[in-house]
């Protein structure tokens, strides 16, 4: 499998190290992106509703809304790593994800809904980014208020989903 250079600082905002971190550094991220998403299956594959609309304290997301705000903020990268990798130098506001979570209606779907989702984003997001050559993948834009590369995207988008994995894991079960 293709492996992808890890981003270098100054290729992506301060916070985004936490999830550029959780990353392995074997260059890897794609296949990364389709281990973990069957992990965050395996979590929650046969739980009970009840845990799956409970948050695990009072002002936090349920574990639904947990994984509608990772598929929300994967096409939110993807989106912007394709502006990006198409040399638009428009510069790209940010996005309220509290907002997101609270019009998402996450509660109210069936978990096998938000999974198929999911997975229709991330197979997305693994197509764009193989069709994406090493000069691409170093192409950047200005996006809420930061250098982005578009490989800094890739990895954000994998550290971020493997931060709410651990998230879940040490808060829910």
């Amino acid at each position: 499998m293709r492996k992808f250079q890890r981003p270098e600082v100054g290729e992506y905002a301060p916070y985004a190290i936490m999830y550029i971190d959780l990353v392995p550094d074997d260059g890897l991220v794609l296949q990364h992106l389709s281990e973990n998403l069957q992990m965050v299956k395996d979590l929650v594959a046969g739980q009970p509703e009840e845990k799956l609309v409970t948050p695990c304290a009072e002002g936090e997301w349920t574990i639904k809304q947990i994984l509608s705000h990772v598929t929300d903020t994967e096409r939110v990268f993807a989106y912007r790593a394709l502006r990006f990798a198409r040399n638009d130098t428009t510069t790209l506001a940010g996005y309220e994800q509290d907002d997101y979570v609270a019009n998402s209606n996450a509660n109210e779907r069936s978990i096998e809904d938000i999974l198929e989702e999911l997975t229709a984003v991330r197979m997305a997001s693994i197509a764009l980014f193989k069709s994406f050559d090493d000069v691409v993948l170093t192409r950047s834009g200005l996006s809420n208020g930061h250098n982005l590369s578009v490989r800094s995207a890739l990895y954000q988008i994998a550290g971020h989903e493997l931060h709410h994995f651990y998230s879940i894991k040490e808060n829910y079960f």
